[in-house]
Order: structure tokens, then sequence, then C-alpha cells
């Protein structure tokens, strides 16, 4: 085993060009989100390489434009072999007219030893390496004895969370590898979720009014929704000091679960009192939390700060948590995943890495957020592994060392074929 698996990671070197071409093909498919729908004919190409592998494909439209391709190559002995899925999304960072970039995003170049295109980092890198490696396998013939899933999802730029629909249509595994962006770490992650808070006066009043009910004998139970949306946000900062003091997650500096008052709406014109102010709020969260807990914790507590404000107490808030999509329904879950050091895949990728690259895996946590909390959501142990750095994801000049894309391709390759050939 070991001698076949030597003479595949030669061929990463020996066809380096040919692996530079698939990351420049898949970077000239323009598929940012938003404005996104815009992922078929990518999809379509993953669809027909994998196909042309031998796998079993699945296409299916998340949103109209945008499908999710799904590759199964069943195992020669599933049954006493451990499964495996690769997971990665296909849609990229937003680009803005004004950029000034050094080429077309889309049009890819490579320059000082980097490919430079929209994805290359976030992560169409990580798609590109692990799609060329299972091309190595099937040119060897090599027939893992144990299943392989590939996943190519849309979504994850804007919270549609591609790979949640993958789970809920019954897509399983032993492990799950997400190839995002994480420099060669193998990582966890913490969670997102976002939120609306509803202010709303139950009574309308004219503007005319407000003495009445801010100065003494006014005797009218008014008040301005945007006014006391101030103490709604007064009451999130208490909170978010409070779990910076009494919260901590190893890999994370204090303080980094969050709550970020990102929008507000409210207010009808000048002529009203405003009766309605709507917050918008982003939460980070720690891996071993969960945004269900997470919610329910900032529910409590800001209505404990209502029931302290005449006003709030007969106009309590109101909350809605989550969402489908950033560009449908302005909201998003990305749930958080804590990885298990101690579950063989793990083992298995820290050896496939060391074996590479010849210096010790790094194992931590990310400071950002990808679908890989979805497979802890349901259940199925996963970590995050790509290449790329985080400061070249999204930004202008996106890119990726090409040197460190061969090495994941090689790394890939590895933890493929012995995970696969790891008896259950």
């Amino acid at each position: 085993m070991e001698e076949r698996l030597h003479h595949l990671i030669k061929e990463v070197d020996a066809q380096q060009e040919e692996l530079i071409h698939l990351l420049e093909h898949l970077i000239r498919f323009k598929t940012p989100a938003p404005p996104a729908r815009n992922t078929e004919e990518a999809q379509q190409f993953v669809a027909s390489f994998l196909e042309e592998k031998g796998f079993q494909i699945d296409k299916w439209d998340v949103y109209p434009g945008d499908p999710n391709v799904v590759g199964v190559l069943k195992g020669v002995d599933s049954d006493h072999y451990k499964s495996l899925i690769v997971n990665g999304h296909m849609d990229v960072a937003e680009v803005n007219e004004d950029e000034e970039w050094i080429t077309d995003p889309f049009t890819p170049i490579v320059q000082d030893g980097a490919v430079i295109g929209r994805g290359a980092a976030d992560m169409k890198g990580g798609l590109a390496g692990a799609l060329f490696a299972i091309g190595l396998l099937h040119e060897a013939g090599i027939q893992l004895p144990g299943d392989l899933t590939f996943q190519s999802v849309i979504g994850e730029e804007v919270g549609e969370a591609g790979t949640l629909e993958c789970c809920k249509r019954g897509y399983s595994a032993d492990f799950a590898v997400v190839v995002d962006t994480s420099d060669l770490h193998i990582q966890g992650q913490g969670g997102v979720i976002t939120g609306w808070i509803t202010v709303k006066s139950k009574k309308t009043f004219h503007d005319g009014t407000r003495r009445e009910m801010i100065h003494a004998g006014g005797k009218l139970m008014g008040a301005s929704a945007i006014e006391k949306m101030m103490k709604i946000i007064q009451g999130l900062q208490e909170l978010e000091r409070h779990w910076a003091v009494m919260k901590s997650y190893p890999g994370y500096p204090a303080g980094t679960n969050t709550i970020n008052p990102a929008v507000i709406e409210g207010g009808r014109h000048a002529a009203f009192i405003a009766d309605e102010c709507r917050l918008w709020i982003t939460v980070h969260f720690y891996p071993n939390e969960t945004y269900e807990q997470v919610a329910k914790e900032i529910e409590e507590h800001i209505l404990s700060v209502a029931k302290a404000d005449p006003w709030l107490r007969e106009n309590p808030p109101l909350f809605e948590w989550g969402g489908s999509s950033m560009i449908v329904d302005r909201g998003e879950i990305f749930p958080s995943l804590e990885v298990d050091a101690d579950h063989p895949a793990v083992h298995t990728l820290i050896d496939s890495h060391e074996s590479v690259l010849n210096e010790q895996a790094i194992v931590d946590v990310s400071p950002s957020v990808t679908d890989g909390g979805w497979f802890g959501d349901a259940g199925i142990p996963a970590a995050i592994y790509g290449p790329g750095r985080l400061h070249h994801a999204h930004a202008v000049n996106e890119q990726l060392s090409v040197e460190q894309f061969v090495q994941y391709t090689k790394a890939i390759l590895t933890f493929i074929y012995k995970w696969c050939h790891t008896a259950k």
C-alpha cells in the first residue's frame, strides 16, 4: 500500500501544471455570492468530472441556478471499511467594480509563486486539490475499500447552507473533511447566528404628543421605540461583557464570543413618534455551545432588562433567529464544530499532513466559520482542512501559494487513500 501511495504523491509533482490548470479552470467560472444563482455551469463541470471517475451523481437545485452536486464512489468492501465525505463550496466572495485587481478577478494568473483570482484561497483551491487527488486515484486504477463521497455545495458565502441540504438528503459518513481555507491547520470552529430584535408599540402617536410622554404630568403611556431600543443595546453590551469574563475556549482570545449590533431600522417619518425599531445582531459563540443555547441566553437576559422598564414591560421585545439566506431573508446560521482530537480520522489526517510536509500538524480553531458546523450538528465527526490563508480570502488580489497548493493536494490524497483503507 505504501509503495502505491508514494507513487501517487510523486505524480502530484509530475502533474503540477495540470493541477494549477484545474484551479484556474474553476476560478474562471464566475460564481460570486452575492449575487449568487450562477453556479450551474461550474457545478455541471464537477458533476461530469466525478462521473468520469466512476461516481454516481446526485445534482439538484437548492435555488434556481445554484445546484448542489454530490458524487458517491462506492467502496469495494464498504461493509468493512471506513467512509469519507470531502466537502467544499463552489460560491466565492463578491467582487465590487471599484476594486483594484492586477488582473480580472475571474481571469487567473500565476505570479510570484501564487495563483491569483477570486476564489483561489476561499475555496476553489481546496476543491481543485481534492478533485485532482480523486483523478490520480482513478488514473492509477485504485479501488478504495471504503465509500468516498464528494460534495460540491452552494451558498456558503451567504449562509444558504448547501451542506445542510446534503445532510437533510441523508448523506453521511464515518468522517467528513471540509476543504475550506485553513492554512493547512486541522480546525474546528465557533458558530455564528444572526437575529432580529424588534421593539414595537401597541399604539401610534403624533410627534406633537412627545411632551406628554416624557415630562412630568403628561400622563401619556407612550415611548419612542428607537429610544427603548437603546436600553436593549445596553443590555446586549452587559451580556457581552459578562460572557467575556465567564466563558472561554482553548485557542480563542478572551471575549471572542461577541454580540454585534450590526443594523438598526426604525421609525416611520418625522411626524410620528417611532412606533417600531428593529435591531439586526450577529452573535459569535464557542465550539462547545449551540446556537439554540446562545439564542435562549440572549432572550432571557433582554426580557429581564425589559421587565425593569415600565414601557418595555407592556411592550416586550420580539425575537427572530437565523434564516436560510442573507440574500432571501437576511438571516443565517453557522453551527459550531468541535474537533475530537482522539478520533481515528483526525489521527489519520495528522499523520497524512506530517508525512507529506515533514512538520508537526497544528490542530486548532478557526477564527471564521464554514459549513463544517452542519456536520457537527448532524452528528457526523468532521474537521476543516484546506489550503489558503484567511487574510487572502475575500481580499483584492486573492491568491493561493502554489507550493502550499501542491502540498495540500498530496496531503488530502494521502488522507483519502488511508482513511478509506481503514477497517471498521
